[in-house]
């Protein structure tokens, strides 16, 4: 009897934890409202960046990606505009003036692209210019 006690107990815990493992996918009420209008916007134009950011952004936190600006210095020309489906961090200096079109940006990140001359951008700003010559860097 104690042996049944004790796995009925053990199969209830499991159970538990599986449900509480259950991926909800993003709660912020902003970013799912971005994540709707990605999907819409690829549905207009049928570009598949469209649908791939949505996708990235879906992600849980934890999987969300994050860039430091010397990887994005190093991967990105200047007539390119970087996407990151995440958020922007400060480590590195630009050397070049760049666009870069992100979900967030860190504070000290958004001053070093000020100072290199560039342009930081949101992600309804670049849905709205729909430009040509976007490099994803994940």
């Amino acid at each position: 009897l104690q042996y049944l006690q004790k796995n009925f107990f053990i199969i209830f815990f499991l159970n538990i934890i599986i449900f509480m493992v259950k991926r909800t996918g993003p709660t912020n009420p902003l970013l799912k409202r971005l994540i709707e209008d990605l999907r819409l916007k690829y549905k207009e134009t049928g570009r598949s960046i469209w649908r791939d950011l949505a996708e990235k952004l879906s992600k849980p936190t934890r999987q969300r990606i994050e860039v430091n600006l010397f990887k994005i210095d190093k991967y990105v020309k200047e007539n390119e505009i970087a996407v990151i489906p995440g958020k922007v961090l400060s480590e590195g200096e630009l050397t070049k003036p760049l666009k870069i079109a992100a979900w967030k940006f860190s504070k000290k990140a958004l001053e070093k692209i000020e100072k290199a001359n560039g342009e930081a951008l949101t992600l309804y700003d670049l849905m709205d210019k729909n430009p040509k010559n976007l490099r994803i860097i994940c």
